[in-house]
């Protein structure tokens, strides 16, 4: 599938979801010429993979001349439902890159403002679902996901040893579901309670990977407080070469689950029963 925006395009990113999507996309072709406004973790990926790119210091500038925006749709900033809102006013067309697959309504809401872009792209047909349901009556379009077929390229094919090599990848639940404690150390909690009942080698090798968004030594003192079981930090530089390195994988409904369920990992779901059930559509995800 052809895809190519008209030039020059303004880019607009915080979260790493969206971030990886695009910046894939961009490296394929989307755009001739561009130029970006970034933050948070897309500013990292920004700098990694285009390092000789300058990034714009604000979105008038990204956005000045453009004749398209293309925006990320993540949660933890206001800084792509400004860029939206900016492109609305000054009459420049708007893309919207809808990465994972829940809350896709809530994405374009910020103190009870909604700004929907003129077309939401996806990159798979669950998204696509989803997003015909939550936007009716807009373009939805489906795109190619080069940033999963560059992730598939690089993972290796699983080992089939009888060691049990888990990666646990992390994510911020952004809920206590009543209880007090963040929801990603709940299903931490809930994980290793159940290790002793999973059919693991006997010396499983755990390694815990955060995501992108969390600080630095999040999980240290959760580590110290669980010294007694095998667990460690992941330290592969690349989600690709953590996968490669296991054959298990667990996560609550990050993406890294998907991408190594399609790359042939046993993939495991470890929402607590009192949370709720895990929204990721693919088949074949299994809960504790």
């Amino acid at each position: 599938m052809n895809v190519e925006l008209p030039s020059p395009v303004a880019v607009a990113c915080h979260d790493a979801g969206a971030a990886n999507l695009i910046l894939a996309g961009l490296g394929a072709g989307w755009a001739r010429e561009w130029r970006a406004c970034a933050e948070g973790p897309a500013l990292q990926r920004f700098s990694c993979l285009f390092p000789d790119h300058a990034v714009c210091a604000s979105l008038a500038e990204a956005l000045r001349g453009a004749a398209a925006l293309l925006s990320g749709t993540g949660w933890a900033s206001s800084l792509e439902h400004e860029a939206r809102r900016l492109a609305r006013e000054m009459g420049v067309f708007s893309v919207a890159m809808v990465d994972h697959w829940v809350n896709y309504p809530d994405r374009f809401v910020r103190n009870g403002e909604q700004v929907w872009p003129d077309e939401f792209w996806v990159t798979d047909g669950f998204a696509e679902d989803l997003a015909r349901d939550a936007f009716p009556g807009r373009e939805v379009r489906r795109v190619p996901n080069h940033y999963a077929e560059q992730q598939l390229r690089d993972i290796r094919p699983a080992n089939s040893a009888n060691t049990t090599n888990i990666l646990y990848v992390l994510e911020p639940a952004r809920s206590d579901w009543g209880r007090g404690v963040p929801g990603e150390f709940q299903a931490l909690d809930y994980f290793i309670s159940r290790l002793s009942e999973l059919d693991l080698s006997p010396k499983p090798a755990i390694r815990i990977r955060p995501h992108p968004s969390d600080p630095l030594g999040k999980y240290d003192a959760w580590q110290t407080r669980h010294a007694q079981y095998p667990v460690m930090l992941d330290d592969a530089q690349d989600l690709a070469e953590a996968i490669s390195r296991a054959n298990w994988v667990v996560g609550c409904e990050t993406t890294a689950m998907v991408l190594a369920l399609e790359s042939g990992r046993t993939v495991y779901c470890s929402l607590p029963p009192w949370a709720p059930p895990c929204r990721l559509p693919h088949p074949g995800i299994l809960p504790i």
